[in-house]
């Protein structure tokens, strides 16, 4: 469904219900009075429309596992993320709740029937991990759990999402998503006010790994020398060039093709990653190039996000919008430089040590925010990725290739 539809949709429809369910737990918590809750044993987890945000999501899994051994994890997201939580491995593959968003009566079925399966579970706590969304805290209060956990405002202005939360925990712009997360697990039985004041600061996180069956890196390989007989004996940039639903983090195209051409001009291969949908932006950056045979258009090429990650295991080097490729290649060895403007990297940047984010602090970036419901006041002139420039990127590129070197003969010696 369009972006657009579902804001207007989560504004109008989504603030009264919330109201809604505020007046109704409210009255429900007078009538029965507030017991303290015993350690939950069916935890669920609510992270609908991120897919890079479950890479970031996963020490909060862990957390949950380490103070709820005994617990049953259970996880509720958009169907089309499926296959990166199945990667993950966080959770049971029978114990996780697929809503489609495809089109409305798909959405609003799936809604139902997401309530419903809610109810016959009859889960003790439930983690709201969303921030631009008010879907989500109308699922975890049709929940029917004692515990009901995320992020609300508190003395902030915005972000009005009910306040029938029994633990919530305030947004904060200045920590780092991952943080944030772990914060919702530790708030579950957190007595502080705000709850998750408690918790143990901690600084860095291991992003989890993407393992390879036996002979899978081998077979994927083979194919994409086999598929693209240019790849082989070469090193590999890969180039994600697509803003994906929000166009405006994207870097300029002009800025893809310079970098693209210099790296052509010193015998590299480069691939255009993307959608199906994104195919007719490589066609553009195929023309920006001149048609250069070692420039290949992948959009659509990878069959999955499984596929993606074996073709990471390739690859030396990727260049990318801020988004989800970025998060799904820190799960790998392969260095990462990750475009950032209207978001920011203090809150969304990558784990892994082979990750560099470009950013540069305008006065007016980032602008997408949980406050504006990720509606950027500009006007598309986005000036803080058009400020990156190539020479910058390229320099950058030409010091981790040097580094993933090794990987330019294939799966035997850089993978």
């Amino acid at each position: 469904m369009d972006v657009r539809f579902q804001k207007m949709v989560d504004r109008w429809a989504g603030i009264p219900l919330c109201a809604a369910l505020s007046i109704g737990h409210a009255i429900g918590r007078v009538v029965t009075g507030r017991m303290p809750a015993p350690p939950p044993r069916r935890i669920l987890v609510i992270l609908l429309s991120e897919m890079g945000s479950l890479v970031l999501a996963e020490p909060m899994f862990r957390r949950l596992c380490d103070r709820y051994p005994a617990a049953e994890i259970h996880m509720m997201l958009f169907k089309r993320n499926r296959q990166l939580l199945d990667l993950l491995g966080v959770v049971k593959p029978e114990h996780v709740i697929t809503i489609r968003d495809d089109s409305l009566p798909n959405l609003l079925q799936d809604l139902w029937n997401a309530v419903r399966t809610m109810w016959s579970a009859r889960f003790d706590a439930v983690v709201d991990c969303e921030l631009f969304s008010r879907i989500s805290a109308i699922l975890s209060g049709l929940s029917g759990a004692r515990t009901m956990v995320g992020f609300h405002r508190h003395t902030q202005e915005g972000l009005y999402r009910g306040s029938f939360l029994t633990s919530p925990v305030p947004y904060n712009p200045y920590r780092h998503l991952t943080h944030q997360l772990v914060t919702l697990a530790d708030a579950i039985d957190s007595s502080s006010h705000p709850r998750g004041k408690d918790g143990s600061p901690r600084d860095t996180w291991q992003p989890p790994v993407f393992e390879p069956e036996p002979g899978e890196l081998e077979r994927e390989v083979a194919a994409l020398h086999r598929d693209h007989p240019v790849t082989a004996g070469k090193q590999i940039v890969l180039m994600y060039p697509s803003g994906g639903l929000l166009p405006i983090r994207a870097w300029p195209l002009e800025h893809y093709a310079t970098v693209a051409r210099e790296l052509l001009a010193e015998g590299l291969v480069v691939g255009v990653i993307g959608m199906p949908d994104d195919r007719p932006l490589a066609e553009r950056l195929q023309q920006a190039c001149g048609g250069h045979p070692n420039l290949l258009n992948l959009a659509g090429y990878t069959r999955s996000v499984r596929h993606l990650m074996t073709l990471f295991h390739r690859a030396s080097l990727l260049i990318t919008n801020d988004g989800g490729p970025g998060q799904f290649a820190a799960m790998t060895p392969l260095h990462t430089i990750v475009l950032f403007g209207p978001e920011t990297p203090t809150l969304y940047r990558s784990w892994s040590p082979n990750a560099h984010a470009f950013f540069t602090p305008l006065p007016c970036a980032p602008c997408l925010t949980a406050y504006n419901h990720r509606s950027s006041p500009c006007d598309g002139d986005n000036q803080c990725l058009k400020r990156i420039l190539p020479a910058d990127v390229l320099a950058k590129a030409r010091e981790m290739l040097h580094a993933a070197a090794p990987k330019s003969l294939g799966v035997g010696e850089g993978a």
